[in-house]
């Protein structure tokens, strides 16, 4: 007999470790962890880790042979700075990697005869406003305002959330029989800061690379300038985003895509407060004219009523707990010494 489990692609980024810790505390399931890397030393045993790549379809035929996935976190990203240089990979990863693990849900849900949770993390690169006067006055954003993506990562974002929206009601449609789609959940994050692992990537990672940077008594020069405001979110605010929109009743859903958001804070902002924390840091603004052009096309702030009215979604951390409870005596405790 295969396996149930809960199947995490991407596992060794920032996210998924950070899920596979909360994951594995609850014992409520099986964790099978893919990445092209493999997880720190200090996570082995969590999960049954599998080096691979999202792209290797011959490695998911195998796995389905041994395991039946319930549901499937996929993580596995190109990220938006990398996915600018490398417009085809990012295409490759983020829509075809998506794609194949899309209709390997779909498979396993029509030999099964229920569906399988597939659970989305999208972005806030999905937006793309027109100017700053426009984010001036769209302050915050629904799920359906500017969708105009500038970016590689955005778009592979977007179409994948449209993927989702058709496997899940109107994939097999021509079907005979009616057929069993799959429960396909997304969220679109704004910037995710962690204590715990250091930045990879992101358009957003300006702000915890500040916090990384003057915990470590490293100078930095901020890419964005000093008056450019993004939504944030703290690390452990995100994963449960994701297992809230995960364990919500299919009933109570009203949409395939939610926003969720904790605090918008401007880069000076947000350099006064690390400043206020680590007194000698030493940070600059030195704006980057390619990715402030991206970050000038991201909303200020996200609208999440929805989520918040259909699965009571609520984050922990506003901008005071999440500097003065999680970020600061956090990072001051991995640098320590």
């Amino acid at each position: 007999m295969r396996k149930r489990v809960v199947l995490i692609t991407g596992a060794a980024g920032e996210i998924g470790q950070a899920l596979i810790h909360d994951l594995s505390a609850t014992a409520t399931y099986d964790i099978l962890s893919l990445d092209l890397h493999p997880l720190p030393d200090e996570m082995k045993g969590l999960s049954t880790h599998i080096v691979g790549d999202v792209l290797d379809k011959k490695l998911f035929a195998r796995l389905v042979t041994e395991y039946e996935i319930d549901v499937l976190f996929h993580l596995a990203a190109l990220l938006s700075t990398r996915s600018e240089f490398a417009p085809d990979l990012a295409h490759q990863v983020n829509v075809n990697g998506t794609l194949a693990l899309m209709q390997l849900a779909a498979d396993q849900t029509q030999r099964r005869g229920e569906p399988v949770k597939f659970i989305f993390p999208s972005s806030i690169a999905a937006y793309g406003l027109p100017d700053l006067a426009t984010k001036e006055r769209d302050l915050t954003v629904r799920e359906w305002d500017w969708n105009y993506p500038t970016t590689m990562y955005g778009c592979n974002k977007l179409y994948c959330e449209l993927l989702g929206s058709y496997y899940s009601g109107h994939y097999l449609q021509l079907a005979r029989t009616e057929p069993v789609m799959i429960d396909f959940r997304s969220v679109r994050f704004p910037g995710l800061i962690s204590a715990f692992t250091v930045p990879s990537g992101g358009t957003t990672d300006y702000g915890p690379e500040m916090l990384h940077a003057a915990a470590q008594g490293k100078p930095y020069a901020c890419f964005v300038r000093e008056d450019t405001i993004l939504p944030f979110m703290v690390m452990s605010d995100a994963i449960q985003a994701l297992l809230g929109l995960g364990a919500a009743p299919r009933t109570s859903l009203r949409r395939s895509v939610y926003n969720v958001t904790s605090f918008s804070i401007s880069a000076a902002g947000f350099r006064e407060r690390v400043l206020a924390a680590f007194p000698d840091a030493q940070i600059t603004f030195q704006p980057d004219l390619r990715r402030q052009g991206i970050v000038d096309t991201w909303p200020a702030g996200l609208n999440d009523r929805s989520a918040r009215r259909d699965w009571d979604w609520q984050p922990a951390y506003d901008v005071e707990r999440a500097f003065g409870e999680y970020l600061v005596p956090n990072i001051h405790q991995r640098y320590k010494g």
